[in-house]
């Protein structure tokens, strides 16, 4: 009799695939960590690098870009925040 296939949510091979491409663990380590086989993980990362929703090898993904641009934005904007509120506190105190 031959060996039952299982069967993994799409969600589960995309956690799989982020652990080895985003967080740097082996086929191996990710593989022994789900209880799953280093080739399963291996065809996954491939399926979802192709779909877009990996980063191809060597780029990142158009999400994770767009969030670093979203960030480095964020971070400009509570600047300019902070010299306007020292400012209206300067013009404030000049004021009285």
């Amino acid at each position: 009799m031959g060996k039952e296939r299982k069967r993994y949510s799409r969600e589960f091979q995309l956690g799989a695939a982020r652990l080895v491409v985003e967080q740097g663990y082996t086929l191996r380590a990710a593989a022994e960590k789900l209880g799953t086989t280093t080739w399963s993980i291996r065809q996954w990362i491939e399926r979802f690098r192709e779909s877009g929703e990996l980063a191809a090898e060597g780029k990142t993904v158009p999400q994770a870009e767009e969030l670093k641009s979203l960030r480095r934005e964020n971070s400009q904007l509570r600047m300019e925040n902070e010299i306007l509120k020292k400012a209206a506190a300067y013009f404030a105190k000049e004021s009285l």
